[in-house]
């Protein structure tokens, strides 16, 4: 009874020892009888005891891979060293498990030889200016090369490129005389626009004196048209009311039915008025040339008004 119950709880633990629970992004690879069986992927699995053997555990993951630095030399014969990182796939667990003996060391020696063949068509400042042209090509040739083990390459990243001190010091003064020669243009460029501001604000202030000047000439001409227009009227006003009174008193004179001794009377006192005058010449009216007629007409309305 008691060898029963020891057999029986030794084939249990067999049975639950060639039991295998296969976590989430993990696989496994089986081999039966040390040949290649089949892939285990997420989820329970039963292997047949000494039979079925476990080959390989990988995960599935997208992993980093940090590689040391390696030495390069460029088309212009500039040492330097560049180092990269590598994100990879397992894509097949079999090729990854039977395709190369270690994969890591392979794609380390692949990525170094691929990056010097890279390197070594371009000079300094194209592997400095390039790392995008660089890491897609090193990508498409490891992910081509890396197909028959089951790896897939998604980035290739140079992490640094370290020239010698040399090329480091002559490349900080030629970046320093840049950022001095940009900033020498900025500075012309600042003036040059506040002199044209400048410019352009005197032109402007120079315009608009001349636009106040020319309206206040304006104005002026304005003022002294009004003026003028307003002394012609004041004129026109006057003659004419000087002629209203001319016309009024020649009407009361014709009312009166005066007798022509006493029209040539008032003729003579016009004329003795305007003698009175400044004027040198005197143009006496045709009728009035007869000064003895002039004068007997005066005597007698003289003798008239005395009687």
């Amino acid at each position: 009874m008691e060898l029963f119950i020891v057999v029986f709880i030794i084939i249990i633990a067999i049975i639950l020892s060639n039991i295998k629970i296969v976590p989430q992004a993990q696989a496994m690879v089986v081999e039966r009888l040390g040949a290649y069986k089949t892939t285990w992927k997420t989820g329970v699995h039963f292997k047949l005891p000494f039979i079925d053997k476990t080959a390989k555990k990988m995960s599935l993951k997208e992993q980093v891979v940090d590689f040391p630095p390696q030495p390069v030399i460029t088309s212009d014969n500039v040492h330097m060293m560049i180092d990269t990182v590598i994100y990879y796939q397992i894509a097949d667990p079999k090729l990854y498990a039977y395709g190369v003996e270690n994969p890591m060391l392979a794609i380390e020696n692949l990525t170094a030889t691929t990056l010097r063949n890279i390197i070594g068509d371009l000079e300094l400042d194209g592997t400095l200016t390039s790392r995008d042209i660089i890491n897609t090509k090193m990508r498409a040739i490891l992910d081509e090369a890396t197909d028959p083990w089951g790896i897939k390459i998604n980035r290739v990243e140079l992490k640094n490129i370290m020239p010698p001190k040399d090329i480091q010091d002559a490349m900080e003064k030629q970046m320093r005389a840049e950022r001095e020669r940009r900033e020498k243009i900025l500075q012309a460029e600042g003036e040059k626009k506040s002199a044209v501001l400048i410019a352009e604000g005197k032109k402007e202030s120079m315009i608009l004196e001349a636009e106040a000047e020319k309206q206040a000439a304006i104005l002026r001409a304005e003022a002294k048209r009004e003026a003028k227009i307003r002394e012609a009227e004041g004129e026109a006003e006057a003659i004419l009311k000087v002629q209203n009174a001319v016309a009024e008193g020649l009407k009361l004179v014709s009312n009166a039915n005066p007798s022509d001794k006493a029209l040539a009377l008032k003729s003579f006192e016009a004329l003795e008025k305007v003698a009175d005058g400044k004027a040198t010449k005197l143009i006496v009216p045709s009728d009035l040339q007869n000064v003895t007629a002039i004068a007997a007409a005066f005597k007698e309305a003289t003798d008239e008004n005395k009687q």
